[in-house]
């Protein structure tokens, strides 16, 4: 997990100083592992670190250095002895406040390295990290908490998801998808009436009479979930994209309706071991047809498989 600087932006704009705390260090059993982190305000929060009454104690926490002196706080908590939980392990905190100048010092990706309550001059270890990072394009495997400074990576969108189609599946699909930091989602249907009156944080949403003609701006290693209201658009937009490329690409709909697809866009000049690289149906059919089940399911296969990984059965065995 990385430090998610749009959403802390979004969260500072929206509610003013707010205090991001993260899990540093885990030791043994814990809720959840190192870098998941949650923001805090006055009248609410977001993300999650775990655990219930960890949460509960660390948020209450937090609140009140945004209420009094807003120092960086370091916490550690033994889960069983000192909050009741099984979990039996420990986990450290780091409990800051941020607001909008601490937010546009942040680097748009890479890493940040910050003093908590260690000494004047950061360890040389992190230092060489950070160099590593900003020089070399090291990667950095989760937050390193050293003798009071703390070294995380920025997260950056790394996969770039299209979803064609506002109806209810691409609703379900969008407020699933949208809190995870490390896809970008770009929303496209064809009038902005289509779209919900709030969208989340970082969506970009695309009305355009014509949506064929925005395949061509897609990067080529995009992924695509085609979910229209019409079948028309649907195919057309399916042969718009193995014209152009993919990374992947999901089709909504059935076995009858991929047989279906399978001979237009053979008749229209695509080989048949292209088509294969165009999953129908989406999501996983046995969690049901509901809107959110079939998000549930998409969302489940973007998460535990890459690209080559998601296409059709046959492909990956040929």
């Amino acid at each position: 997990m990385s430090l998610d600087r749009h959403g802390l932006a979004a969260a500072v704009a929206a509610h003013g100083a707010v205090a991001r705390v993260v899990v540093a260090a885990v030791a043994g059993s814990a809720p959840r592992e190192a870098g998941a982190a949650m923001l805090v305000w006055a009248g609410g929060q977001s993300g999650t670190i775990g655990g219930g009454a960890l949460e509960w104690q660390a948020a209450a926490a937090a609140r009140e250095m945004l209420a009094g002196g807003r120092r960086p706080v370091v916490s550690r908590h033994p889960l069983g002895p000192a909050l009741g939980q099984c979990c039996g392990g420990a986990v450290t905190l780091v409990s800051e406040v941020w607001d909008a100048d601490a937010v546009a010092a942040l680097p748009g990706d890479g890493a940040v390295l910050r003093r908590i309550d260690g000494p004047e001059a950061a360890p040389l270890a992190l230092r060489r990290a950070v160099r590593a990072v900003r020089g070399e394009g090291a990667a950095v495997t989760g937050p390193i908490l050293r003798d009071g400074w703390l070294l995380e990576a920025v997260a950056r969108p790394v996969r770039e998801i299209w979803i064609w189609g506002a109806g209810h599946v691409g609703r379900a699909i969008v407020g699933v998808l949208a809190p995870l930091p490390e896809l970008r989602l770009t929303w496209i249907d064809t009038g902005a009436e289509r779209f919900p009156d709030t969208v989340p944080e970082g969506v970009s949403c695309l009305p355009v009479a014509a949506p064929v003609a925005l395949v061509r701006r897609a990067p080529v290693t995009a992924e695509h979930l085609v979910l229209t209201y019409s079948h028309a658009l649907d195919l057309e937009l399916c042969h718009a994209l193995l014209t152009h490329g993919f990374g992947f690409a999901g089709l909504i709909g059935s076995a009858t309706k991929r047989a279906r697809f399978r001979s237009r866009l053979i008749a229209l000049g695509h080989a048949p071991e292209a088509l294969a690289r165009i999953v129908c149906p989406i999501g996983d059919p046995a969690l049901g047809k509901a809107p959110q089940a079939i998000a549930i399911g998409v969302a489940a296969a973007l998460l535990r498989a890459t690209p080559a990984e998601m296409r059709q059965p046959e492909e990956r065995r040929a």
